[in-house]
């Protein structure tokens, strides 16, 4: 064995001199012990705190034997499906299977199966029929009560039951691991360990279910459209650790899904302890001869900074999952690990990145989320920033100085995004100064998403004034500063609540700024979403209105070419949404028109071109800030 990696193999755990492992842990990744991997952090916290962990790591799972590399834990097995849902690390959004696997040795495809908890847990099964097993990860965290799946399209169960797992971590897992371990080795049966925060069990006993909310039954919001809306956003309205309510979903003959309230934030002394637990920061020897782990370059030479988000993006996963309060690492912690960076023999000098799910986030949105949890049925930043919102950027810019002031650091990116919104609601205009000074290479990437304010408002992100205003103070400062320097926009096509007439006002948007993104993302409805909800029911859960939604595949189609409309692959899908729309005006010769009529087509020139609107005009007045290339 090379290093000090946990053991992955038969080998490893002889000549540890262990007998029997405290936790099995299965993966769906390669094992990558770093900590921007979930595996790397659970499994290197239960061994701080004496606990062995053997890996097996994407077994075959159509070989149980595999499944029994170490024989039966003393305590249990520890199941995930790996960093991403595996059925998005699978299918694109048109359902097409990818090409490579970047958490696999070589990006090989086929090394882990679709739905790869469910399949895990139940092979497991198989050889151990009483051995307490827990799931974890993103796919367990945002599939843990009844949800809609995209690829079966239909309303799935909770997946604890599908697995055959004991019990469920959802969240960051750090608090209720520790909690289930010390359960577990106290004797305590896998069946009455029913009082963890963070956990999702499973009972017959209605009876013991205790302060609950009650969800509509399983069958009914498998039925009903306008259930399951209602349901999600029950879900959704408690997720914060603060004032989460313990949620009951009933099924069939009389079983019970429970999810106990969140786990409460990790303190940023808890936090700091995390990222330096003894990590090698890379994949595992084994799979050089392979050809790596892709994922891993991504994150190499990146410092993360924070975690939650309080940005609310209806599309975004992160409220179920990390949460709206911000927790943060302290500048010692973050410089240690820097330093540690430098010393690595293929450090070139740069840090990619210092940020987390949204980079200029260090501190929860206001002073009370620490006390009391975010406000019900409120967001922090939309429609409009929250008169309590603080608004600072004084923390962050310090840490990013006391970084790029280290020996051997050439430097400093910021590249896991900003809220732009966030950065107008500070007064003080230095953060953005140093972001245009130091931390940009030619291109910002920032994610306006679409232009439409309709669209925004389903989305949950600012109006499009908003990032105009953003576009021009940009290209106003890198002015100032000497700099020739440009914004990326991410944009999505076919979100819920965009229509043709959306899509043809983003073209032209994008016909203003002389832009055209080499690649587009469409809307894709994973698990435990609004806007996934929205996708599925047609509705908006926040205010139970309908929603129009693109459900064919060939007007979905229209959209995304009309974002691309340059692209001489995608004339005909732009003419025909140009004709259905009835905006023939933007098919002709001059500068507002989006294609040219082809050779053999009949071509009458309109007389009366519509007149450009106001935010048109506006639009018109950044242009040179958006160039370069779209890398999304």
């Amino acid at each position: 064995m090379d290093g000090n990696f946990l053991p992955v193999c038969r080998k490893d755990m002889q000549e540890r001199g262990i007998a029997q492992f405290d936790f099995v842990y299965v993966i769906g990744d390669a094992y990558v012990d770093h900590p921007s991997f979930g595996h790397a952090i659970i499994s290197r916290l239960l061994e701080a705190h004496g606990y062995t962990v053997g890996i097996i790591s994407q077994p075959d799972w159509k070989d149980k034997k595999s499944i029994e590399l170490y024989g039966e834990p003393r305590l249990a097995f520890l199941v995930t499906g790996g960093n991403m849902d595996s059925m998005v690390n699978h299918y694109s959004v048109s359902k097409r299977p990818r090409e490579k696997d970047a958490f696999t040795p070589g990006g090989v495809m086929g090394k882990r199966p679709d739905y790869a908890s469910v399949v895990y847990g139940n092979l497991i099964r198989q050889s151990y029929k009483k051995t307490p097993v827990l799931l974890g990860g993103v796919e367990a965290s945002l599939r843990r009560l009844g949800h809609y799946d995209y690829w079966s399209n239909k309303v799935k169960r909770s997946i604890l039951l599908d697995s055959g797992a004991d019990l469920l971590m959802y969240g960051m897992g750090e608090r209720s691991i520790l909690a289930l371990a010390e359960a577990l080795d106290s004797k305590i049966a896998v069946e009455d360990i029913t009082f963890v925060d963070g956990t999702v069990y499973k009972t017959r006993k209605k009876e013991d279910i205790y302060d609950a909310v009650f969800l509509p039954e399983f069958e009914t919001i498998r039925q009903d459209k306008e259930s399951y809306a209602r349901s999600f956003y029950a879900q959704y309205c408690n997720t914060d650790p603060f004032s989460g309510k313990r949620l009951a979903e009933e099924y069939p003959n009389q079983i019970y899904v429970v999810q106990n309230p969140p786990s409460k934030p990790l303190t940023r002394q808890e936090l700091d302890d995390i990222y330096h637990l003894p990590y090698q920061r890379t994949y595992h020897p084994s799979y050089k001869a392979l050809g790596g782990v892709e994922a891993i370059s991504e994150v190499k030479f990146s410092l993360t900074s924070n975690r939650g988000c309080f940005g609310g993006c209806s599309f975004c996963a992160l409220t179920f999952h990390q949460g709206r309060i911000i927790q943060s690492r302290s500048h010692e912690s973050m410089i240690k690990e820097a330093e540690i960076l430098i010393k690595d023999k293929d450090f070139k000098g740069y840090i990619h990145d210092v940020g987390g799910p949204t980079a200029n986030f260090r501190f929860p949105a206001c002073e009370k989320q620490l006390k009391k949890g975010i406000c019900p049925g409120k967001q922090c930043l939309f429609p409009n920033p929250c008169k309590n919102l603080k608004a600072d950027h004084r923390d962050y810019l310090s840490l990013l100085r006391k970084l790029r002031s280290l020996p051997g650091i050439k430097k400093v990116f910021i590249r896991s995004g900003i809220r732009f919104d966030y950065l107008l609601a500070d007064s003080d205009r230095t953060f953005l100064k140093e972001l245009c000074q130091h931390h940009v290479s030619g291109q910002l990437k920032v994610a306006p998403e679409h232009i439409s304010d309709k669209v925004l408002q389903c989305m949950g992100k600012p109006k499009a004034s908003v990032y105009h205003q953003f576009a021009r103070e940009y290209q106003a400062m890198n002015q100032k500063l000497g700099k020739k320097q440009y914004l990326v926009p991410y944009l999505m096509s076919s979100h819920p609540g965009s229509t043709l007439q959306e899509a043809v006002e983003l073209a032209e948007f994008l016909r203003e700024l002389g832009y055209m993104p080499q690649q587009v993302q469409d809307f894709y409805p994973t698990p435990s979403t609004i806007s996934t909800c929205m996708y599925y029911t047609g509705l908006d859960p926040r205010t139970m209105q309908p929603v129009y939604v693109a459900h064919n595949p060939h007007e979905k189609a229209m959209q995304r070419a009309l974002i691309q409309y340059r692209d001489p692959k995608n004339y005909s899908l732009v003419k025909e949404a140009l004709v259905k729309t009835g905006r023939q005006d933007l098919i002709g010769f001059d500068k507002k028109c989006l294609i040219r009529p082809r050779k053999g087509e009949e071509y009458k020139p309109d007389k009366e071109r519509r007149k450009p609107s106001e935010a048109s005009r506006k639009r018109k007045t950044i242009r040179n800030v958006h160039k370069g290339k779209n890398s999304r």
